[in-house]
């Protein structure tokens, strides 16, 4: 799904709905600022999922800028992601493949938060939910290309990115 402020004709994700979750993100971001902490928010241009040997999950692609900050709170060891929060956004409409997501990855120590916004079709990462529920775990990658270094998160509760009938009707299967 391209998430560049132009819906892909294969997400069908309307851009003011895009356009609306950055725009919380953006504030959610600024509250945290204001309660002292340091706060990254990502746009990112691309969500898909990937099965590899090398990662399975969802990759989140964002600029190279954004990810070189990302990856060096992280590689410097000044930030040590340790809890997560998951606000998941049900769409309007019932009948819809589409979900919302926003994703902030935080280190409580250093008050330090990274906002990853996410939007994907379900019948497209369905495969990676459906083993990610069986495992209970959810990973998040960042990376600004697909061939070289990323950044995890780990969600330990898949559940959280999904709409309650997406995990009953995949767990009667």
């Amino acid at each position: 799904m391209t998430t560049d402020g132009s819906a892909d004709d294969e997400s069908n994700l309307p851009d003011a709905l895009w356009d609306d979750l950055l725009t919380d993100t953006r504030m959610l971001a600024e509250e945290h600022r204001e309660d002292g902490w340091d706060a990254v928010v990502l746009e990112p241009t691309d969500i898909s999922p990937v099965d590899s040997e090398e990662r399975v999950g969802l990759d989140v692609t964002v600029s190279a800028d954004e990810y070189d900050v990302v990856a060096g709170l992280i590689d410097d060891r000044d930030v040590t992601i340790t809890a997560a929060d998951v606000y998941y956004r049900p769409l309007a409409e019932e009948e819809t493949d589409q979900r919302v997501a926003l994703a902030v990855e935080r280190d409580d120590d250093s008050e330090t938060a990274i906002f990853v916004p996410l939007a994907y079709d379900i019948t497209a990462v369905r495969s990676v939910f459906e083993t990610a529920l069986l495992e209970e775990q959810l990973l998040v990658h960042v990376l600004a290309d697909p061939d070289d270094s990323w950044v995890s998160f780990s969600h330990d509760d898949p559940s959280l990115f999904l709409e309650e009938s997406d995990v009953r009707a995949w767990s009667r299967e």
